[in-house]
C-alpha cells in the first residue's frame, strides 16, 4: 500500500508544482520578497498533497471499482428506472462530498454573513446533479442529441440570470463549475461512456460525453433560483462568529468536529453503494476489506485536503491578491491570472484522463495533447477576463450572458462530434487545486479594491474558467473542419 500512496503523493505534488512555480516567479522576480509565513504555507501545500493522494488512492480502492461494477450490472439488467435511480444516487452522493464545493460553500456562508447557508447550497447543487444524471441516462438510452439540451439549457440559464440578484450570480456559476471535479468526473464519464458503448447504435464520442456538461449547467439554474428566494423573499440569517482565542482544547474540539463533518459528507456515498449492492442487486462486495480501507482513506484524505486549503492555498491566493493590488499595476494582475490559469490546467489529471478518452473515442479526429493546450488557453483567457471584470467593476451579468450567448451560437455551427466533449471539457478544467486558489484570488481582489462587494465581485472566476474552454474547443473544431474541407476541395 505504501508504494501506490507514494506514487499518488508524487502525482499530487507534481500537480501543485505549476502553482508553486508561478507564485515563486512573482514573489522572487516581480515582488523580490518572501511571504511572512512561508513555513505555514509550505506545510499547508504539503498537507493538501497528502490529502489528494489519500483521497485518490481511496477512490481507486473503493468507490471507482464498486461504482463501475454497479453500472455494468444495471446495464446488463436493462432496467431504465433502476439506471435512472442509480444515476441520481451516484450524482447526489458524489457531489455532496466534493471538496471544492465544500470550500466554496463555506466561503459563501462566511462572506454573506450566513444569509447563504453552506449546507443548503450543497444540498441544492447535489440534488441538481443527481437529477441531471438521471436525465443523462435517459438521453443516452433514447439517443437524444446533446446540442438541443445544451442550447435549451443555457437559454434557460441566461433567462434566470437576467432576473437573479447580483449577489448570487457569480456564486451560482462557480457552484456549477465545481460540481465536476476530483470525485465526480471519473464516475460520471465512466457511466456515460459505459452506457454508450454497451447500447447498440450509440457512439461513445457523441453519446458517451455530455453528462459532465449537464452536471455543470443545471446547478447554475437551481442556485440562482435559490438566490432569488433568499434575497427577495426570505429574511436574513445571522452568522455567529466566536471571538474566543484558539486554545489547544478549542483547536482539538474543532478538529474532532471537522472530522465528524467529513464522515457525514462521505456517508451518502457509502450508503448508496451498500444499498444498491446488498438490497437491490443482492450481491456481496467482491473485496469488503479492501473497499472498507478505501473508504477510510477517502475520509482522512478529504479531511487533510480541507485542512491544507486553510493553511496553504487560501493564504497564497489572498497574499498574491494583496501584493498585486498594492503594486497598483493591473497588467501584473492580469499576467498572474493568465499564468495561473494555463499552468494549473495543463497539469489537471481529470483533463488528461478525458483528453485520452476523447482521443480513443474519436479514432484519429482529435489529439489528447492538442485538446489540453486548447483547453488550458481557454482557462487562462477566462480567468484573465474574470480578473479584468473585478478590476473594472463591471457587472458580471453582462460578461456571463455574453459568454454563454456566444457558446449557444457556436453550438449551432460546431461539428456535432465535438459538442458534448467541448461542454464536458468546460466542466473538468476546475481542479481540486485550482478552485481554492482561484476562489481566494477573486475574494482577495474584491476585498482589496475599494468599492467592490466581496459577495458580488469575489465569486465568478471559476465560471469564466468553465465558459472559455468551451469556446476555444468549439472554435478549434470549426477551424479544423473548415481547413479539412478546403484541403478536400483543393484535392
Amino acid at each position: 500500500m505504501l508504494q501506490p500512496f507514494l506514487h499518488q503523493l508524487l502525482h499530487a505534488l507534481k500537480n501543485l508544482l505549476p502553482i508553486v512555480l508561478v507564485v515563486l516567479f512573482f514573489q522572487l522576480i516581480i515582488f523580490q520578497s518572501v511571504p511572512s509565513n512561508p513555513i505555514s504555507i509550505a506545510i499547508g501545500l504539503f498537507v493538501v498533497a497528502i490529502g489528494i493522494a489519500l483521497f485518490l488512492l481511496g477512490l481507486e480502492l473503493s468507490i471507482f471499482p464498486v461504482g463501475k461494477n454497479l453500472a455494468n450490472q444495471f446495464a446488463r439488467r436493462g432496467s431504465l428506472p433502476l439506471l435512472m435511480f442509480f444515476g441520481f444516487a451516484i450524482g447526489f452522493a458524489a457531489v455532496i462530498a466534493e471538496p471544492a464545493l465544500i470550500a466554496v460553500a463555506e466561503q459563501a456562508q462566511l462572506i454573506s454573513d450566513g444569509r447563504v447557508d453552506g449546507l443548503t447550497l450543497r444540498l441544492i447543487v447535489a440534488t441538481s446533479v443527481g437529477l441531471v444524471m438521471a436525465l443523462g441516462v435517459v438521453r443516452i438510452i433514447l439517443g437524444w442529441p446533446i446540442h438541443w439540451l445544451m442550447i435549451g439549457g443555457y437559454i434557460t440559464v441566461l433567462l434566470v440570470t437576467f432576473f437573479a440578484p447580483e449577489e448570487i450570480v457569480g456564486l451560482a456559476y462557480d457552484s456549477g463549475g465545481v460540481t465536476t471535479n476530483i470525485v465526480t468526473v471519473p464516475l460520471i464519464a465512466a457511466l456515460g461512456l459505459g452506457l454508450a458503448s454497451s447500447i447498440k447504435g450509440r457512439n461513445p464520442l457523441t453519446d458517451g460525453f455530455g453528462l459532465v456538461a449537464l452536471a455543470v449547467m443545471v446547478p447554475m439554474i437551481s442556485v440562482q433560483l435559490y438566490g432569488i428566494w433568499v434575497y427577495q423573499f426570505s429574511t436574513a440569517a445571522t452568522l455567529v462568529i466566536s471571538e474566543a482565542g484558539p486554545s489547544t482544547i478549542h483547536w482539538l474540539l474543532k478538529a474532532i468536529i471537522d472530522l465528524a463533518t467529513m464522515v457525514k459528507d462521505i456517508l451518502p456515498m457509502i450508503l448508496v453503494v451498500l444499498v444498491f449492492q446488498y438490497l437491490i442487486l443482492r450481491r456481496p462486495l467482491a473485496n469488503p476489506l479492501k473497499v472498507t480501507l478505501g473508504f477510510v482513506m477517502v475520509l482522512f484524505g478529504l479531511y487533510a485536503f480541507v485542512l491544507g486549503l486553510k493553511l496553504g492555498l487560501f493564504p497564497v491566493g489572498a497574499l498574491m491578491a494583496e501584493q498585486l493590488i498594492n503594486r497598483g499595476m493591473n497588467s501584473l494582475i492580469l499576467l498572474f491570472a493568465f499564468m495561473i490559469g494555463f499552468a494549473t490546467t495543463m497539469a489537471e489529471p481529470a483533463l488528461i484522463a478525458i483528453g485520452n478518452q476523447a482521443e480513443e473515442a474519436a479514432k484519429g479526429k482529435l489529439k489528447g495533447s492538442v485538446i489540453r493546450l486548447i483547453v488550458a488557453l481557454g482557462v487562462a483567457i477566462g480567468i484573465t477576463v474574470g480578473v479584468y471584470r473585478i478590476i473594472s467593476g463591471d457587472s458580471i451579468h453582462y460578461y456571463i450572458m455574453a459568454g454563454y450567448a456566444l457558446v449557444v451560437i457556436l453550438t449551432a455551427f460546431a461539428p456535432k462530434y465535438i459538442i458534448a466533449l467541448a461542454f464536458d471539457l468546460g466542466g473538468v478544467t476546475t481542479s481540486e487545486v485550482t478552485v481554492p486558489l482561484v476562489t481566494a484570488l477573486g475574494i482577495g481582489l474584491a476585498s482589496a479594491i475599494e468599492g467592490r462587494n466581496v459577495l458580488i465581485d469575489g465569486f465568478g472566476l471559476i465560471a469564466f474558467a468553465s465558459i472559455f474552454p468551451i469556446i476555444t474547443v468549439m472554435l478549434y473544431a470549426i477551424a479544423v473542419e473548415h481547413f479539412s474541407q478546403l484541403r478536400s476541395a483543393a484535392a
